[in-house]
């Protein structure tokens, strides 16, 4: 009599479990949207349609790039964090996302990316990198930052955005150097990049696929890059901790996550096709020469990976005092 309760209960567990097996077997049989929350040509958007193109070829359906930029990335965040819990829509998700958990008022945002998403994977990371203008006095980090403390408040450094990670970098750098400058907001990289090159302001921390053209082309001079290491597309470039400021760091990073409910199997299934694509030789060297690594993690590691990054991100907004328009 005791055996039989058992038995049920072994046959129940094994009923539920079957249909979450089963749908990982046959995902996907219809095409998969990832959804990217910014504009076209962006580095999120390359991105995404180099994953799309290889996990097609890999699942033989389509996977479809669908651009929902607005909000700071917080709508199509949100797009996806109410979409079905079956793997067919996913969302890219970048350094912006863990910023906003912080910078955005709980009343203004519609999701917790904590909470209404569950982690992938991570596909790539990068540093920002400091640049200038060739005719501007400073040929290193150090010599701007005197610039910056013999006239202090008259320097300004440009961004792609209020509450940007190009934004939080330049104040990470004040902090750390102990200088006061002038934050200059813009519409994403190319305008801020432009007005540097032109004069209108000082210098920018901007990420190494929109910077690195001018760099090559002459029209800007770099000073220093924001990770621990030197980046192989700069490999002359120092660092800024390598230039007295041991402790800096400031890497963006570039993932993908699904709605919460998700079944593990299928998120475990997008997962290991991540590792695969980013394996692939032509993968790595194409986000390396934009200055990424490609880093594949396991989902509770991205997960661990974001709560830091939203937490150490907060810390900044906080201590800059940073608002949103």
């Amino acid at each position: 009599m005791s055996i039989k309760p058992f038995a049920l209960t072994l046959v129940v567990a094994a009923a539920c479990a079957a249909p979450l097996s089963h749908a990982a077997d046959v995902y996907p049989s219809k095409p998969v949207r990832i959804v990217v929350p910014y504009a076209p040509g962006g580095p999120n958007d390359i991105v995404a349609r180099l994953l799309a193109q290889k996990l097609g070829e890999m699942e033989k359906q389509p996977f479809i790039v669908e651009n929902k930029a607005g909000g700071g990335s917080n709508i199509g965040a949100d797009i996806v964090a109410r979409s079905p819990a079956d793997g067919y829509t996913l969302l890219i998700v970048a350094t912006s996302h863990a910023i906003n958990m912080t910078l955005f008022p709980k009343e203004q945002l519609k999701y917790d990316l904590l909470t209404d998403l569950t982690p992938v994977s991570m596909i790539m990371t990068g540093p920002l990198v400091l640049v200038t203008r060739p005719g501007y006095p400073a040929n290193n980090l150090k010599e701007l930052v005197a610039a910056a403390k013999a006239k202090p408040g008259e320097l300004s450094f440009a961004s792609s955005g209020n509450g940007s990670s190009t934004h939080l970098g330049g104040e990470m750098l004040n902090t750390a150097a102990g200088i006061k400058t002038i934050h200059v907001p813009y519409k994403g990289s190319g305008p801020g990049l432009t007005d540097v090159i032109g004069g209108q302001t000082t210098y920018m921390l901007d990420t190494m696929i929109s910077a690195t053209p001018f760099i090559t082309s002459g029209r800007l001079k770099a000073l220093a890059v924001t990770s621990k290491a030197r980046s192989p597309v700069l490999p002359d470039v120092p660092t800024v901790a390598e230039q007295g400021y041991p402790n800096f760091e400031a890497v963006a990073f570039i993932g993908m996550m699904a709605p919460a409910a998700t079944p593990r199997p299928i998120v475990d299934k997008i997962n290991a096709n991540l590792q695969t694509v980013l394996a692939m030789p032509d993968i790595k060297e194409r986000l390396a020469s934009q200055g990424f690594t490609a880093e594949w993690m396991k989902p509770a590691e991205f997960g661990s990976y974001l709560q830091k990054e939203v937490l150490n991100w907060g810390a900044i907004v906080k201590r800059s005092n940073v608002k949103i328009d």
